[in-house]
Parts: C-alpha cells; sequence; structure tokens
C-alpha cells in the first residue's frame, strides 16, 4: 500500500515538474518573441529614417485624403437616391468605396502612428492588422462579384433580377464582410494571450502577420493563395464567357466602342487591385529569409503600403463611380439643388 501510494506520488511530482518547464519553456519563448518584435520594429523604424522614406507618406496623405472626400458624395449619391440603391451593380460599387474608405483610414492612421513612432501595444496592433485585412479582402471580393454580376446580367437579363435582387444582395455583401473576416481574427483569437501587453514602435501588417505566420506559415499562405486563385478563375472565366456571348453582336467591332473601353478600365482597375495583394504575399513569403536585405524588404513594403495599394482606392470613384451615367447625374444633381438651397438662404 506504501509503494503504490508513493508511485503515484512520484507520478503527481513527475507532472508537476512537466508542467512547469513546458510552462518556463513557453515563457522563453514567449520573452524571445517579445525582443524580436521590439527589435525588428526599431530596425525598421531607423532604415526608413536613414533612407528617407518616410517622404512617400506625403502623396499617401494627399490620395488618401482625395479619396477619402470623393468617395462619401458617392455613396451619399446612392443611398440618398431610391432608383440607385435598388441596383445591385450600385450597392457593389458602394460596398466597394465602403471598404476602400476603411482601408485607407486605417493605412494613413497607422502611417501616422508609425512617423511619429507612437508606442502601440500589440495587441491593438493586432487588431488593427484584422481590421485592414477584412477591408481589403472583402474590396477584392466585391469587385470579384461585380465582374459576376456583369456576366449574369448578359447571360441572363430576363432572369437577373430574381437570381441577384437588392435584398438577396444585401444578405450576399453581409456574407462576403463575414467570410474576410473569419480568419483574420481567428488569427487574432488564437494569439491574443501571447505579446499582448508588448509595445511596438512599429505597425505593420507585414509584421504582424510575419510573426503569426511562425506558427500558422502553411494556413496564411494558404489562406491568401487560394482566395486570389478563387477571384482570378472567375475573372476570367467570366471575362471569357461575356467576350464569347456577345462578340456575335457586333459591339466589339468599332476600335473605341463602349463595351471595349468598360473592359479596359475594369482590366485596369482589377490589375491595380491584385497586384499589391500578390506582393504582400510575396513580402510574407520572404519575411523571415536570412538571404534578403532588411533595407529591401524595407523598401518594397514602403513602396507597396504608400503606392501600390492606394492607386486602385484612387481611381475607383472615377471608373466605378462617377463613370456610371446615373450616379454623376444623380450626384451632379444633388449638388445644384445643394447650391441653390444656400443661394436662397442667402
Amino acid at each position: 500500500m506504501g509503494s503504490l501510494l508513493c508511485s503515484k506520488h512520484r507520478e503527481t511530482v513527475k507532472e508537476g515538474i512537466t508542467t512547469a518547464l513546458e510552462h518556463l519553456s513557453s515563457s522563453k519563448d514567449e520573452m524571445t518573441s517579445l525582443v524580436r518584435i521590439s527589435n525588428l520594429t526599431d530596425e525598421w523604424m531607423d532604415i526608413l529614417q536613414r533612407l528617407h522614406l518616410e517622404l512617400f507618406f506625403i502623396p499617401t496623405t494627399v490620395i488618401t485624403l482625395v479619396t477619402v472626400l470623393a468617395n462619401p458624395l458617392i455613396l451619399l449619391c446612392i443611398f440618398l437616391t431610391r432608383a440607385l440603391r435598388q441596383e445591385t451593380r450600385y450597392l457593389l460599387v458602394a460596398n466597394t468605396l465602403a471598404a476602400d474608405m476603411l482601408f485607407l483610414i486605417l493605412n494613413l492612421a497607422t502611417i501616422i502612428c508609425n512617423t511619429v513612432r507612437l508606442q502601440i501595444p500589440w495587441l491593438v496592433c493586432q487588431l488593427i492588422t484584422a481590421v485592414t485585412v477584412t477591408a481589403y479582402c472583402c474590396a477584392i471580393l466585391t469587385v470579384t462579384l461585380m465582374v459576376v454580376d456583369t456576366y449574369v446580367a448578359v447571360r441572363w437579363p430576363l432572369h437577373y433580377h430574381i437570381y441577384l435582387s437588392p435584398a438577396r444582395t444585401h444578405r450576399i455583401l453581409a456574407g462576403l464582410w463575414v467570410l474576410a473576416a473569419v480568419y483574420p481574427f481567428i488569427l487574432v483569437i488564437m494569439t491574443e494571450r501571447e505579446n499582448s501587453q508588448e509595445k511596438v514602435a512599429v505597425c505593420l501588417v507585414l509584421i504582424s502577420l510575419g510573426f503569426i505566420q511562425l506558427k500558422q506559415m502553411v494556413e496564411i499562405h494558404i489562406y491568401f493563395f487560394v482566395a486570389a486563385l478563387i477571384c482570378a478563375v472567375l475573372i476570367f472565366y467570366c471575362y471569357i464567357r461575356l467576350y464569347m456571348v456577345t462578340r456575335i453582336q457586333g459591339i466589339w467591332q468599332t476600335r473605341f466602342s463602349r463595351a471595349r473601353v468598360t473592359l479596359l478600365a475594369h482590366g485596369l482597375l482589377l490589375l491595380l487591385y491584385f497586384t499589391p495583394g500578390f506582393v504582400f504575399t510575396l513580402e510574407l513569403f520572404l519575411f523571415h529569409r536570412k538571404d534578403i536585405n532588411q533595407d529591401v524588404r524595407v523598401w518594397v513594403s514602403t513602396i507597396n503600403m504608400c503606392v501600390f495599394m492606394l492607386l486602385p482606392r484612387a481611381f475607383a470613384p472615377y471608373l466605378y463611380g462617377l463613370r456610371y451615367r446615373e450616379i454623376s447625374d444623380s450626384l451632379m444633381q444633388m449638388l445644384f439643388q445643394q447650391r441653390l438651397s444656400l443661394i436662397t438662404v442667402s
């Protein structure tokens, strides 16, 4: 009986020692990760200042402010005009512009905080990263859905309003936001206990996901790759089918026909939307490579964040918004009425 109790006691002590060693190892790994994050963010900021890359923040601020001023006007025009908010294509435009505005505001706020070296808690940085990735992915998904919407309208014109009614479009858009938000916020929840109290001088999506992918590298790459592949396949399929269906109608014969100009504008905007995503995926893949110069990483990340990611959002209000005659006419009418009321009051 005594030997049995001693055996159980030894097993309990052994389990306690094992648990303590695991906890100690976890704490050690956490401290190592904290040091690496702090060192990397400090080094990143030193390179930015040494190479004077903060000058890229000037066009970033200008483009963001101009776009954030243009997008609300189009959104107001769509939601205040009954005929426009009942059309699926305009609801998709509104959702794209709303996602772009959220992305631009978070991007500008992050850049300002990084410039003034504001110490941000690591958990807050991860939340900003999750919302930024959600906004970017939602814009990509909505742009893809706009191509599908055009294909459905041309392929089944008599059943278009049944397939994509306004009520169904609202549910689809809500589903897009949920789909875009699920994985980024799952990552935040999984890592909320790690480094949550640590403050960093630089909060970048690349750095946040770069450290998270130490444990979820395969999942993160699969998430971005599969999402981009599905969107690209859908877009190419819809455009090829659209061309095959409409080529017998003669709308492609004229060199500067509306169909050609529309395809060119949409193709350019799609290229501008997808290119920064592929560049970011490449940055993420090379994040832990030792043979890549850190200066090169900072250069590529800064240009991608301050230029490439802003170009589609700067063009979107004009190529997707004001190019629609109904939106431009409603906007001019709304501005004219506002001006007329001001003149009457004065």
